[in-house]
C-alpha cells in the first residue's frame, strides 16, 4: 500500500521468501477476494508489477478527490505523438514528426516532462539522433502489464477498401 510504484513479482517474492509463481498465485487469488467482497480497492497487474487501486467504480469520487482544481489531460496533439511512439518507439523527433506531418518538438518535450516518454537510446545513423520510447508511468496510468497489451493498430486503420471509397470521394484515384 505504500509503494509509490507498481511491485514486480520477483521483488515481492523474495520480500516474503515465496516463489514468483507461488506469488502470482498468491495475488492472483487476492484480487479476486477482494473483488468477490466488493472492496472499495483493488490488487491489479499493471506495469510489470502489483498495485493496489481504488476500485473502478468509485474511480470518479477519487478523481474528484485527487484532481480538484487541476488541469491534467493531454491535447489532441500530445495523444496522437503519445501513440505514434507508443506503437514505433523507439523513434526520433525527425520520425514522429514525419508520421504526424508537424513539428513534434514541443510535444515531446511536454510528454518527457509529464513523465510518460524518455530517451531511449540513439540513433546509429548520420547525426545519431536521440530515440525516444514509453515510460513505466505511460504503463501505469494506461493501466497495461507491457506493451503487448496495447490494442492492435489494425483495429485503427479502415480497411483498403474503405480508404478507396474516400479517396474516390475526395475525387482522387488510387494509383494517380
Amino acid at each position: 500500500m505504500v509503494a509509490e510504484e507498481p511491485v514486480p513479482t520477483q521483488l515481492l517474492a523474495e520480500l516474503v521468501e515465496l516463489s514468483p509463481g507461488s506469488v502470482e498465485e498468491l495475488c492472483a487469488q487476492l484480487a479476486a477476494d477482494y473483488e468477490a467482497e466488493d472492496r472499495g480497492f483493488a490488487l491489479v497487474r499493471v506495469a510489470g508489477g502489483y498495485r493496489f487501486v481504488s476500485h473502478p467504480d468509485l474511480a470518479p469520487y477519487v478523481e474528484r478527490f485527487v484532481l480538484d482544481g487541476q488541469a491534467a489531460r493531454l491535447s489532441p496533439a500530445a495523444l496522437e505523438t503519445l501513440a505514434v511512439i507508443a506503437y514505433r518507439q523507439p523513434v526520433s523527433r525527425a520520425q514522429i514528426a514525419t508520421i504526424r506531418g508537424v513539428n513534434a518538438d514541443a510535444v515531446v518535450r511536454t510528454l518527457s516532462h509529464r513523465g510518460y516518454v524518455a530517451e531511449v537510446g540513439r540513433d546509429p545513423g548520420p547525426g545519431q539522433a536521440v530515440l525516444y520510447g514509453t515510460t513505466q508511468l505511460f504503463l501505469e496510468r494506461l493501466g497495461l502489464d507491457s506493451l503487448g497489451d496495447l490494442p492492435p493498430l489494425a483495429d485503427f486503420v479502415p480497411a483498403a477498401d474503405v480508404v478507396e471509397a474516400m479517396e474516390r470521394g475526395f475525387g482522387r484515384t488510387t494509383g494517380e
